[in-house]
């Protein structure tokens, strides 16, 4: 081993390494951690089972909610040092799956273009953008998920050969979109793109009747829809978000830095505060609550305008969460129960904060996202969904308040997302997803008959 690679791998006994994802909440311990910058760097790791002892899982930003990257007792590969951005096209963007979301998205707007989902979490690393979940809500006649626009990826398998699945295999694409990492190593990815625009963004703010009798209406504006949601106030502001067809001048940035501010820094920070160091929980959520309508205010008298570019929704945030961190979990229904469901999820948080004492301490979000059968595990492949997301700082009961809100969710004929929903169970999962499960059992067999890629969090809900 040169001098080099060395310094590429660090490898101890076991559980003298530790990793944390962004937040800190999941904790891998592998025996082996690999800082990838060439593919041979991947395909090495493929190839020596002795120094590279499975689980091999590969991370960037790590800012998943689940156990989806952890790689105890094995091997996991850090891909942030292949981020190169190889070839921008006319309509299309050839990256390295290290690569962070919103540097690649900063490079297009250089050339006059722009991703067509452009989630909040711009350090989403590419590789899990092609083969993981994501969510933002869908502009009108586009899809909501990062995966549907990846149009080929470059992938090491778990036996060190390279792969490459493209549009002229669109059944394997299809499955490749969602497979987690679990057929191989994802180095390199291309990604359909689309003419910079600009785009406008307005709020309102509802009750839940009075959502309910809009809804109808709003589905047909149009427009995008992302939502603020205060079970406890009875309140949904949405977002609505709609490009216009006339030509990109001198857009309006601040609008998107305040939104951004609030949302990574601010309110956190704010909820974090309130929740240490308020001991009794009326008052402690009073000021819970008062955040939330403040939130609400700023959003529909100040967060428009006209002339905004979607870009700058991306939020860049720090390498690991501080004091200003978050989480959330998410799952999505169909729109035409959604109203019913939400107006029981009220009830329900309200019934669960009387029996327990927890709340979340930061607003819920939703997002109204499109059919779309682009991967095999799409949450939206059979239907237009709206989903409830509760967010949090992790205050204490967080983990437990999911175990019950993944159960009244998935009785409710919900589907997660396995990189972003946690403590999911093998029941909830085979409820959700159906005869998916088999099919994707029988690809990952195919690539993976050794259980290279294979963690326990995925033996356990999926294999």
């Amino acid at each position: 081993m040169t001098t080099t690679d060395q310094a590429r791998t660090s490898r101890s006994a076991p559980r003298s390494n530790h990793v944390t994802n962004w937040g800190k909440d999941v904790v891998s311990f592998p025996q082996a951690v690999v800082h990838a910058e060439r593919v041979e760097d991947i395909i090495a790791v493929m190839r020596d089972r002795e120094h590279y002892p499975s689980p091999v899982r590969a991370v960037g930003s790590n800012h998943s909610t689940t156990h989806c990257g952890v790689a105890d007792e094995g091997t996991l590969i850090d891909m942030r040092g292949m981020d190169r951005i190889l070839h921008v096209g006319d309509d299309y963007v050839v990256v390295e799956a290290g690569a962070l979301y919103i540097d690649v998205a900063k490079e297009l707007e250089r050339h006059g273009l722009q991703f067509f989902v452009n989630v909040e979490l711009g350090n989403l690393s590419i590789g899990s953008a092609a083969c993981g979940g994501t969510k933002d809500a869908s502009m009108p006649g586009e899809f909501g998920q990062v995966a549907s626009y990846a149009t080929a990826m470059k992938i090491v398998t778990p036996s060190g050969e390279i792969v490459e699945v493209t549009e002229d295999d669109p059944e394997l694409l299809q499955v490749a979109r969602s497979s987690y990492g679990l057929f191989g190593v994802v180095y390199e990815v291309t990604f359909r793109v689309q003419q910079l625009r600009p785009m406008a963004v307005h709020h309102d703010t509802y009750s839940l009747d009075e959502f309910e009798r809009a809804l109808p209406e709003l589905r047909n504006r149009g427009e995008a829809m992302m939502m603020y949601i205060s079970p406890h106030l009875d309140t949904i502001t949405v977002e609505f978000r709609r490009y216009r067809d006339v030509p990109l001048k001198r857009p309006s940035h601040w609008q998107w830095r305040l939104r951004n501010i609030v949302w990574s820094t601010l309110a956190p920070t704010y909820g974090r505060f309130v929740s240490s160091f308020i001991p009794f929980r009326r008052p402690r959520y009073f000021f819970v609550d008062r955040l939330g309508q403040a939130i609400n205010f700023v959003l529909r008298n100040v967060m428009r305008s006209d002339n905004t570019v979607a870009t700058d929704q991306l939020i860049r945030y720090g390498a690991t969460g501080g004091y200003s961190a978050y989480t959330f979990s998410i799952w999505a229904f169909r729109e035409d129960e959604y109203v019913d469901i939400l107006r029981e999820y009220f009830r329900w948080v309200g019934d669960y904060y009387q029996r327990t004492g927890y709340r979340c301490d930061l607003l819920h979000v939703g997002y109204r996202i499109a059919y779309d059968t682009s991967s095999l595990f799409s949450y939206t492949s059979e239907h237009t969904v709206m989903t409830i997301d509760p967010v949090s700082t992790g205050n204490p009961g967080w983990d437990q308040f999911l175990v019950s809100y993944n159960e009244f969710c998935s009785q409710r004929g919900g589907v997660p997302l396995f990189n972003q929903t946690k403590w999911l169970t093998r029941e909830q999962v085979e409820r959700a997803f159906g005869d998916r499960v088999e099919t994707f059992r029988a690809y990952r067999r195919r690539f993976d008959p050794d259980d290279r890629m294979l963690n326990d969090y995925f033996r356990n809900v999926l294999a």
